[in-house]
């Protein structure tokens, strides 16, 4: 399978002109993994690492911390156990651990020698690896250690398992005439692919723009296979239509079984699916609204991405104050895709959008944390908001973000009389930084495309960002001819609590009609 390399889009040139025959050159160094699951029933794997020619004296081998996509500590080297080292004779190395995750080797220069070490799996999460007797789930970060320092050299990765198993699925590139060898250009790309094996059913692919989009999983249920893959390929092409072009060269929909949660890629998506019960309307909007988020994640966080976001920090973590952007407008958009795409009428849509409003609305924690500090917190409160001490107090960027999506759209739209919108926004920031700059947006620079595209200043709406100031819906949705309707429901110790739902206005403007059909895709 193909990958757009990214050494996280600061080297993306670089990476384009480097290939598997980088293993070839004289005198450079060689890691390659070998994964064996000789017995998944015991939810274990062992992983070798082999160095060749290694030309420094020391290596500090070290195992991730977490991994992109999911902004949490996962502590990945728990789950290591009885690591060893060996020389080319097969002699045992000296290991020193110096911390939690770090390994140190010593006078090896220019020496091959052999890493091994068990893998131990306990979850069943699309963060955490898990093996058992019908199938294995590799997370890059919780398999392969990297040397510190040097994650801009090439890998590759060899894979053995029960010869019942028939099927791998995983976003790196297949070494030709090699079966289940892959290779990436740098660790960047390699923890950017999970790995799924097992008896894996594939679907029929289809094209977007010439390029093929697949989808495999393990254990998906029973529904209309091609009816589903019709309506994805309709999302899949909505979603294209908004940033007018496809920066892979093939892409996966890897499906790892029910109920794991899904993390975007930047030419696969790990996603969490059931399709049994996908015959219900309302199921079938699910599942293409979660799968439209994943898709469009790889143009917004992968691409269109902060600048904090890259290059990775494997061991600390990589804090932003933009994930508002990157996740809460992408929920925005997924609601918009799936109606755009004709999967879903603008009752669903409202509908969809009713229940981050309800959400937020009704959460104390909007008048205590701004976006900007939920996003930057998600590593201590978690991205749906803190449930300890601070509950309450916290909001979640999943609820909060989509909607002053929504205000920032029809402030752009209605500034500009429908000719300019938020689609305007995210293409600039694809083509300006990604594309041209090859790099991550600042905060300042998200604010300048926003008013370069609105023709205005947009100060005031940019507060909703930055502080706790109620959002103004009868303004900004009023711009579509929409509005707010709220009722109180049932009393609470401390208030009353309130639903909220979106509405049509009674004679609109023909611009609030004007920017309304074009909004909903019509």
């Amino acid at each position: 399978m193909g990958s757009m390399n990214f050494r996280l889009l600061l080297f993306a040139i670089l990476f384009l002109i480097i290939t598997p025959a980088a293993f070839s050159q004289k005198g450079a160094s060689q890691l390659h993994f070998s994964v064996s699951i000789p017995q998944p029933a015991s939810h274990t794997y062992e992983v070798e690492l082999h160095c060749k020619r290694w030309k420094q004296d020391t290596i500090h081998l070290k195992m991730p911390r977490w991994m992109p996509g999911y902004y949490q500590i996962m502590d990945y080297v728990k789950s290591v156990e009885n690591l060893l080292a060996k020389d080319e004779k097969g002699e045992s190395i000296a290991v020193e651990k110096v911390t939690d995750n770090t390994w140190m080797i010593t006078g090896i220069k220019n020496r091959s020698f052999v890493v091994k070490y068990t893998v131990a799996t306990t979850k069943q999460f699309v963060a955490n690896s898990y093996v058992d007797s019908a199938h294995a789930y590799l997370i890059p970060e919780n398999t392969f250690l990297y040397a510190e320092g040097h994650l801009n050299i090439p890998v590759s990765v060899s894979l053995s398992f029960n010869k019942t198993w028939t099927k791998v699925a995983t976003g790196l590139d297949a070494v030709a005439g090699k079966p289940n060898e892959f290779t990436a250009p740098d660790f960047d790309i390699l923890y950017d692919c999970p790995i799924l094996i097992g008896n894996l059913e594939e679907l029929p692919s289809f094209l977007v723009r010439g390029i093929e989009h697949r989808f495999i999983g393990y254990n998906m249920g029973n529904f209309d296979k091609v009816v589903f893959m019709n309506n994805l390929k309709k999302t899949v092409e909505a979603a294209v239509n908004i940033i007018g072009d496809i920066p892979y060269k093939q892409y996966t929909f890897i499906g790892i079984g029910p109920g794991r949660g899904g993390i975007e890629h930047l030419n696969n998506t790990t996603v969490s699916f059931d399709g049994n019960g996908l015959n219900k309307p309302g199921a079938m909007n699910r599942v293409l609204n979660f799968l439209a988020h994943e898709y469009f994640h790889h143009y917004n966080v992968k691409r269109i991405r902060p600048f904090e976001l890259g290059p990775f920090d494997y061991d600390k973590g990589n804090r932003t104050n933009l994930l508002w952007i990157s996740e809460g407008l992408s929920v925005y958009y997924e609601y918009l895709v799936v109606k755009r795409a004709g999967l879903a009428d603008a009752a669903i849509l409202f509908s969809n959008f009713n229940g981050n409003l309800n959400n937020n609305e009704n959460n104390p924690g909007r008048l205590h944390q701004s976006l900007q500090q939920a996003s930057y917190r998600t590593w201590s409160d978690g991205p749906f908001g803190s449930q300890g001490d601070e509950k309450g107090k916290t909001i979640s960027y999943y609820d909060k973000g989509p909607l002053v999506g929504m205000l920032f759209d029809f402030a752009i739209r209605n500034a500009t009389e429908n000719k300019k919108s938020l689609d305007d926004v995210m293409r600039l920031l694809y083509w300006k930084y990604y594309k041209e700059k090859q790099r991550g947006f600042t905060e300042a620079e998200f604010q300048a495309v926003c008013e370069q595209v609105a023709g205005i200043p947009l100060t005031a709406i940019f507060e909703y960002v930055y502080s706790t100031k109620e959002l103004d819906y009868a303004k900004y949705l009023g711009y579509a001819g929409l509005k707010i309707d709220k009722q109180s429901i049932e009393p609470k110790e401390k208030g009353t609590t309130q639903k909220f739902s979106i509405s049509k206005i009674d004679a609109p403007t023909p611009l609030q009609i004007a920017i309304l059909k074009s909004w909903l895709g019509e």
